[in-house]
């Protein structure tokens, strides 16, 4: 499995950003050259190799003003990008062809030719294509294709951290860039310039990553996911304790946000509608745009899977069997008893992120993880089958008192729910709580009639103490652990 790493310059030059930039923005030139020249039915049947070899012969490539190697690299890595473009759309046109009611001699047909490109020439293909493939196009100004035979890498005299030397725009002159990273990169790799900065973007074996050789722990583990923090376990320790102001924060943000910009929009639709085409254009132009909101959330985005990683390799430092919640279930029923600045918070749960996370961080340590159903596991009393009373991220028994940490609880009950032989994966929740209440009606009937006076049982616990401690009345007794 290959994944991407990035490295990121470290006190670059003005001087050169500046020759990277200019290089990226030529480069951007002959990118969108390829996209609007093939990226429609004019590429179907055309290679990479045939279109660098024409704009060779007839001057084309002179007026690019960038090394060969450079301008060859950007167009073969754009029509990679139509490529992808494409076979996304086939798969759209062959779920058509499965629904048609011909032959299956003529859906075979029909499949081939789609395989092999030859879609142009028969109508309904052709159609079917037109259709789900619309044409694409190519703004970007910023990305710089180095093949991995064109740079090299090297650290100074008094070692530290990595240089990456890249062709610049004249022949024989590198551009040295410092960056803030021991391990050099490897491969073809992808300059991104982004406000000052170069960002390296390679790819790597996940076999060989360091994360790979990371030795894992050895105990067995409960973990739950949280709102304020990705993971709590079931020792009581909280990993990734920021997510919540992360997601926050931005949820915030991005309300604030779409308030003004639909305030603008609306005075844009009122100018369109008065005859003032000018105002609205520029409303349109300068302040609905959406480039700085895709940068944001593309960088927010990285911050939460960055915390979110880094929480996991938390978790299997610690055990090296880990068992969880299934998180590819969705929430539902409880939206309309919360408020819209929560629903609005959740929405931005990362559950999906958290999955990953444990999927592959598992995989690449050589460690194993367990779902089980989560059903009823943040209001269950730990140790018991008793059904609490949640209050926030509080947990109150009903019967002796003891208040538990909700995310800590839940996380408990998941690791005792592993291995239950009547709560499986897939068993409704009804059918759980259902389970959890004949548990507890078994459990009291077996009880003996406690003295407060003599020793007692306290079933959060499992274990006997010698007294309970109360408060204001006998009824209100807890046991020493949780007072």
């Amino acid at each position: 499995m290959k994944v991407t790493r990035i490295a990121y310059s470290q006190n670059l030059n003005a001087g050169k950003y500046a020759q990277l930039q200019e290089q990226a923005a030529r480069l951007g030139a002959v990118r969108a050259k390829v996209w609007r020249e093939y990226g429609s039915v004019a590429g179907a049947d055309t290679k990479d190799r045939a279109i660098r070899d024409r704009w060779m012969r007839d001057g084309t490539a002179a007026g690019f003003g960038v090394l060969a190697n450079a301008w060859k690299e950007t167009v073969r890595d754009a029509f990679a990008d139509i490529t992808a473009n494409r076979e996304a759309a086939k798969v759209k046109v062959r779920s058509a062809v499965a629904k048609l009611k011909v032959s299956e001699a003529e859906k075979k047909r029909l499949f081939t030719a789609l395989r092999r490109d030859r879609w142009v020439d028969d109508r309904y293909l052709s159609r079917m294509m037109r259709e789900h493939w619309r044409r694409g196009r190519s703004s970007s100004r910023n990305q710089i294709v180095v093949r991995s035979d064109q740079y090299r890498t090297f650290t100074l005299a008094d070692g530290g951290n990595v240089w990456l030397a890249v062709p610049g725009l004249v022949r024989r002159q590198l551009v040295k860039i410092p960056l803030d990273t021991t391990v050099a990169p490897a491969g073809t790799l992808r300059l991104m310039l982004r406000t000052g900065r170069v960002e390296v973007h390679y790819a790597i074996d996940a076999d060989t990553m360091k994360s790979s050789r990371r030795p894992v722990g050895n105990a067995k583990i409960g973990v739950d996911k949280g709102y304020t923090e990705v993971l709590t376990d079931s020792d009581g320790a909280h990993h990734g304790a920021c997510l919540g102001v992360l997601l926050s924060c931005e949820s915030d943000y991005r309300k604030a946000k779409g308030r003004r910009r639909a305030k603008l929009r609306t005075i844009a639709e009122k100018a369109q509608e008065r005859g003032d085409l000018a105002k609205a254009r520029r409303i349109r132009d300068n302040n609905l745009g959406t480039s700085k909101r895709e940068r944001r959330s593309s960088s927010w985005k990285c911050r939460v899977r960055d915390l979110t990683f880094k929480a996991v390799h938390e978790v299997f430092d610690k055990a090296h069997t880990v068992v969880a919640e299934d998180l590819t279930k969705t929430f539902s029923g409880r939206k309309k008893r919360l408020g819209k600045n929560t629903n609005r918070r959740l929405a931005a749960w990362t559950k999906g992120i958290t999955a990953e996370a444990l999927a592959a961080v598992s995989d690449r340590r050589g460690s194993a993880v367990r779902l089980v159903n989560a059903a009823y596991t943040s209001q269950a009393i730990p140790h018991t089958d008793i059904l609490g009373v949640r209050a926030g991220d509080r947990l109150h028994c009903t019967r002796c008192g003891a208040v538990w940490q909700a995310d800590h609880a839940a996380a408990i009950n998941i690791l005792h729910r592993d291995g239950d032989p009547d709560i499986s994966l897939h068993t409704p929740h009804t059918r759980v709580r259902q389970i959890l209440k004949e548990r507890d009606d078994r459990q009291r009937t077996r009880l003996p009639v406690q003295d407060s006076s003599t020793q007692q049982t306290c079933r959060c616990g499992e274990r006997n103490i010698r007294s309970c401690s109360t408060q204001g009345s006998k009824e209100e007794a807890g046991c020493v652990e949780h007072r």
